[in-house]
């Protein structure tokens, strides 16, 4: 009898526990539901206020159920949302000026250098753009430096000492631990795999990071240089110098116009736009002004012509993937759907990937190629479009990106950890096999490949170099054997990659939009976006992310500091296959 009241007992607690959960995410949903149908209105005389204070990404990923819990994802800045908001806000006569309430902006540069150029379109018109921060990081003034009126604390910093880009190498933990790297690879510069095998960059690692720095840095000093009417040299000085050291250092060499406080900045508008000080300054935050336009998944004209507009940010993975991944099989599905579709007169991927799996690569290659030849099929480089990412792009009719771009890296490697030495030294578990072949187990992780294991895996990795240098010869439409010595896994810039025939054309998303236009013979006004692949609604994005955001959020707790070891740990052991990837962490700071 004891045992049938505890075994009810634990059914109810189930039953509670789960009813709670329950009504937590129904809470959740309602809430939800209430804020996006609030009515927003935008009062005559009012700012709009930007303060880019999460990740950026391609496209608008919503919070988390995690952080309506407590914890988890804050979501990310749509780059699309973002412009588009400037944009409407440039023709909405309601809206007088833009406030950049700036802190450590999280985007690479193209992403900055997009969202650049629409704050200076927007000044077109005769509104005012005012900046306000605490502490100023080197993307954040990037930005900063276009605003009429740039206002940093008095007691606040500015970050203004160039780029530079950190790796973190593993061979001594590895050795610690008794795991034993077995590299294979195609290409000097295919730096990927160092942090497995060294402690420091190799010389041509160096080489190639310290070219398309300097690259990234002279494109956005030359733009700070116009905006701040500073000579481009004498700019590049107190940057090389590091003159500046504090808010007093960034007023007197002209960097920021004042030293004042975040009610200094709001006065400032209030005056700009004859409001008393004493009275309200009317500012409308971003997310409350998407919700006055409209947020249709397709944009543009009410014509039947479209434009498809594939997003392809994350790393190439095989499979559907997640929302931070191009899975092969819901991309190579997106391109399928655009091409089939005969209101879709062409094609524009947008691309934001370090790359990945070289199989994942090569079925979204194919499906390019296959659109190719019946609609016109353009790439759009964002922040970063490398290794595999280039792969996918280097199929289409033109490639558009920016001189900040990240790409190039055309090479491959393999790794197989080899974990006999800490199962059996370590923690005392050794392993035996049986088999029916003499290759039965390869490949294998718990024991050493012999040197015919070895030459067979990198035989295989020099066939996918070769096909991938031969089908970016001819998408190219250069000799192979020029290709290859643009190739060896090198890292270049937009700038660097467009002098070297990499890609065509150096301008923005909106330039490869009207080039897909006029491939189309569209002309502007007769066509619409549409979106791909379709995201997630709230309601599916909740549920799903439910257990994976408590799972996340248990480990993060457990591993503190060592999470980001954990994450490196994870991208390893989800590789399948050969890979065509950049380095792990290039973290442009």
């Amino acid at each position: 009898m004891r045992q049938f009241f505890k075994y009810v007992l634990a059914t109810l607690t189930g039953l509670v526990l789960f009813a709670l959960v329950g009504v937590v995410l129904l809470v959740a949903l309602i809430a939800a539901a209430a804020s996006s149908d609030k009515e927003v209105t935008v009062a005559s005389n009012s700012v709009l206020e930007l303060k880019l204070d999460k990740p950026i990404g391609e496209r608008e990923e919503p919070q988390s159920i995690g952080l309506m819990l407590g914890g988890g994802s804050r979501g990310s800045i749509g780059l699309d949302e973002l412009k588009a908001a400037i944009r409407r806000a440039k023709a909405d006569g309601d809206i007088k000026g833009i406030f950049l309430n700036l802190e450590l902006v999280q985007g690479g540069m193209a992403s900055m250098e997009e969202i650049r150029h629409e704050l200076l379109d927007f000044k077109k018109t005769g509104k005012f753009v005012v900046s306000y921060t605490d502490a100023q990081s080197e993307k954040s003034y990037y930005l900063a430096s276009v605003a009429d009126k740039i206002y940093l604390n008095p007691q606040g910093t500015l970050e203004f000492n160039g780029l530079s880009s950190e790796t973190m190498y593993y061979k001594n933990l590895f050795d610690k631990l008794g795991v034993q790297a077995q590299i294979f690879r195609v290409g000097s510069f295919k730096s990927a795999v160092e942090p497995y095998f060294r402690t420091n960059m190799s010389d041509s690692a160096r080489l190639q990071t310290s070219s398309f720095l300097n690259s990234l840095n002279d494109a956005m000093l030359s733009e700070v240089a116009a905006a701040r009417k500073i000579a481009p040299a004498r700019l590049k000085v107190i940057s090389d110098s590091m003159l500046v050291h504090n808010a007093d250092d960034a007023k007197r060499l002209n960097l920021v116009t004042d030293l004042g406080y975040y009610d200094q900045a709001t006065d400032y508008m209030k005056g700009k736009l004859g409001v008393e000080k004493d009275d309200k300054l009317s500012l409308i935050e971003l997310s409350d002004y998407k919700k006055t336009g409209d947020d249709d998944d397709e944009e543009g004209s009410t014509s039947g012509n479209r434009i498809a507009v594939v997003y392809a940010e994350g790393d190439i993975v095989t499979g559907k993937g997640g929302n931070e991944s191009i899975g092969s099989t819901r991309f190579a599905e997106a391109i399928r759907k655009a091409r089939l579709d005969k209101k879709v007169k062409a094609v524009v991927l947008r691309i934001n990937s370090p790359g990945g799996s070289s199989l994942a690569s090569d079925i979204i290659y194919r499906e390019v190629m296959l659109t190719k030849k019946v609609k016109p099929v353009i790439a759009s480089m964002s922040d970063v479009a490398a290794s595999g990412g280039y792969f996918i792009a280097m199929g289409c009719d033109t490639i558009v990106a920016h001189p900040t771009t990240i790409t190039g890296s055309i090479g491959v490697f393999g790794v197989l950890p080899n974990i006999e030495p800490f199962l059996r030294d370590k923690i005392g578990v050794t392993t035996d096999r049986v088999t029916t072949g003499k290759f039965s187990d390869f490949p294998t992780i718990t024991r050493a490949l012999t040197p015919f294991e070895q030459s067979q895996f990198q035989a295989e990795i020099n066939r996918i170099y070769a096909d991938f240098t031969t089908k970016a010869a001819q998408g190219r439409r250069m000799p192979v054997e020029r290709l290859r010595r643009l190739a060896s896994g090198r890292v270049w810039s937009g700038t660097e990659a467009k002098a070297r025939g990499l890609v065509d054309v150096l301008g923005s998303f909106d330039d490869a939009l009207r080039i897909a236009a006029r491939r189309a013979n569209l002309k502007e006004g007769d066509y619409r976006i549409q979106k791909l692949p379709r995201q997630k609604s709230f309601a599916e994005n909740l549920f799903s992310s439910f257990s994976e955001e408590a799972k996340l959020r248990m480990v993060r707790e457990e591993m503190g500091p060592m999470y980001p070891m954990y994450q490196q740990y994870k991208k390893l052991s989800e590789m399948k296959g050969a890979q065509m990837r950049m380095p792990f962490e290039v973290n442009v700071q």
